[in-house]
């Protein structure tokens, strides 16, 4: 009992867990102490470390769980597949660069971001995962109700934004000059990942202005790398494979 109360109050609940079933299964193989504490201690320190990715995220918010393990790169010829593999060991990240991901909608977009997301929560970074026109309604909302300075300082200490679905709605002009701030607070200081059914040429068609436009790649494509996500809908062709399976 006293080590019981001593573990919780250690806050080891792996080794509180494990200790009694590991003693046992190194008195009968024969380990000795070290080899016990070092398998206890391995233990912990797993689940310690999926707990972390759990709690990353959690508070990333991703629509979904999409693992790069299960992306069928073959679907998306464009796609370079050793970019987005390097892109997820997180060193751009550490660089303070950012992502744009280009390409019609139903091409793997999304899933790409989330992708890269989970694998930046997995190595202990902070991530939060919106769509374009969610953040600038919150952006908005936050501004209306003297929150502003809140939000954005919440927005900007995030290693990775990634604002989703860039063009699917045209902002009003308040909201792309307040998502325009927001890049601008982020610019090289941390990475964020856009994806975007629309070529650049076309961006003004979202955010109502070329100034504001040509102001905001100007930052974004700094340090940038771009992926081409051209082809016949991944959604699409998953639906078809799924089909004849």
């Amino acid at each position: 009992m006293l080590l019981n109360h001593q573990l919780k109050n250690l806050k080891r609940p792996t080794i509180l867990r494990e200790y009694d079933k590991q003693a046992r299964l190194c008195a009968a193989e024969v380990r000795d102490y070290v080899q016990f504490l070092a398998r206890l201690i391995e233990l912990e320190l797993i689940d310690r470390q999926r707990r972390m990715i759990e709690r990353q995220s959690k508070a990333a918010r991703f629509l979904a769980t999409k693992s790069l393990d299960s992306f069928d790169f073959a679907q998306i010829p464009s796609l370079n597949m050793m970019q987005v593999l390097e892109l997820a060991r997180g060193e751009r990240i550490d660089r303070c660069e950012n992502v744009i991901a280009l390409g019609p909608s139903g091409n793997g977009e999304t899933y790409v971001a989330i992708g890269l997301g989970l694998t930046a929560c997995q190595k202990g970074l902070t991530v939060r995962f919106t769509i374009a026109a969610a953040i600038v309604h919150d952006l908005m909302d936050a501004r209306d109700e003297r929150q502003l300075l809140r939000l954005q300082k919440q927005l900007v200490k995030q290693k990775l934004l990634t604002i989703d679905e860039l063009g699917f709605v045209p902002l009003r002009k308040t909201g792309a000059v307040l998502l325009f701030k927001l890049i601008s607070q982020r610019y090289k200081r941390d990475s964020i990942l856009i994806t975007s059914n629309l070529t650049f040429d076309e961006w003004t068609e979202t955010l109502g202005s070329g100034r504001l436009t040509g102001a905001l790649l100007d930052r974004l494509t700094h340090h940038v790398s771009i992926l081409e996500m051209n082809g016949e809908s991944y959604r699409l062709a998953q639906s078809r494979a799924r089909q004849n399976s």
